[in-house]
């Protein structure tokens, strides 16, 4: 007896069963949204990677992930043989052209100078006395053609000496400017040696350890904002042309499961990429999570549109060429309007009233 009251009791219940899943579901009058999908990133603002202007060996780090760095504190320093070399090339060559290095010479070209300004200085009263005596009628021709020519020989060559004293004095000068130019170059090379920080941040990550090669192709550490992050998000080519700035969007990450945060799209990007066929977009939290972390991926829906109070049902239960399966099993053509990846707005062609099946 008891056994076929069981037995009577899983029969009523199955049928019961089976008649509420024929009579399917009534469409809802709620809010719908229209968004576009993107996929990316989180990123801490002014994030960039530090890269070396010149090859080596990593001497020195000082800084550890974590840290807070200010702008222009060092991170690492390379060392480089050759550049070290350089520099000490460039100060003896700066030492050995410099002005005061080259007094002898030019002190040598200024007794010379001032010989040969003696000498013609001499020759030119020699000069006015022959002269004097040739108007008296006393002396030669010759004797004043001598003179006159001993005058302008001498004058000349103070001529060529006061030359070669300034052609000097330009020479040692442009080599002195130079040799101090290469000086300051080497430098400042040996200064890029010490890489530092471009802004006030934190040491996300520290790619190089002491010891290791570094070149100007290979990032040697990232650096970014410690207390405010942006969204780089990646939105399909057909999609781009329905994103504004300004509009909302709504933010899903892995790392905070069952929540939803919300954004702004900052700046589109209006360059498309080749190989994804996307474009990027750059927005940022109206209200940002309690703790991020750079490369923390995310989804994102971009709102395009939002209704309210709207006579909505089941994506799944639209068929083909818009239409709906009536709990009798007829189909209906219906207008729809807005859709998501759950929701169909429907706009006519269905009341709040009548019930509908999902097709099989």
């Amino acid at each position: 007896m008891i056994k076929l009251i069981i037995s009577s009791g899983i029969v009523v219940f199955l049928l019961f069963s089976c008649k509420n899943k024929n009579a399917g579901i009534n469409p809802l009058v709620q809010k719908i949204t229209e968004s576009v999908y993107a996929s990316g990133i989180v990123k801490s603002k002014q994030q960039y990677q530090v890269y070396s202007s010149v090859n080596g060996l990593v001497a020195q780090v000082f800084v550890t992930e974590g840290d807070m760095v200010k702008k222009g504190d060092p991170i690492l320093r390379i060392t480089n043989t050759t550049a070290s070399l350089n520099v000490e090339n460039a100060q003896l060559s700066a030492d050995f052209t410099a002005v005061a290095a080259n007094q002898e010479r030019l002190s040598e070209l200024k007794i010379n100078t001032d010989l040969a300004k003696s000498k013609m200085e001499n020759d030119v009263l020699l000069l006015q006395r022959q002269r004097n005596l040739w108007n008296q009628q006393i002396g030669t021709r010759n004797e004043l053609d001598q003179r006159e020519l001993a005058y302008k020989s001498s004058a000349t060559a103070y001529d060529a000496a006061k030359l070669r004293y300034a052609e000097l004095q330009k020479q040692i000068n442009y080599q002195s400017k130079q040799s101090q130019k290469n000086l300051q170059l080497s430098k400042t090379q040996v200064g890029d040696y010490t890489l530092k920080s471009e802004t006030d941040g934190k040491i996300y990550s520290i790619l190089k350890e002491k010891g290791e090669m570094v070149n100007t192709q290979t990032a040697v550490a990232l650096v970014g904002d410690g207390n405010n992050f942006t969204i780089e998000l990646q939105v399909d080519e057909y999609d781009i042309s329905r994103v504004i700035v300004g509009q909302k969007i709504l933010i899903s990450m892995d790392s905070y499961k069952g929540q939803v945060f919300e954004g702004v799209v900052e700046k589109i990007n209006p360059l498309m990429s080749e190989r994804s066929k996307s474009f990027t977009i750059d927005a940022t939290f109206i209200k940002q999570p309690p703790a991020l972390y750079p490369n923390l991926t995310c989804e994102a829906n971009i709102v395009i549109h939002e209704k309210g109070n709207t006579l909505t049902i089941p994506r799944a239960y639209l068929m083909e060429g818009d239409y709906v399966m009536l709990a009798n099993k007829e189909k209906r053509k219906v207008v729809t309007g807005l859709k998501d990846f759950q929701l169909v707005e429907i706009i006519s062609g269905l009341t709040a009233n009548e019930f509908i099946i999902k097709p099989l």
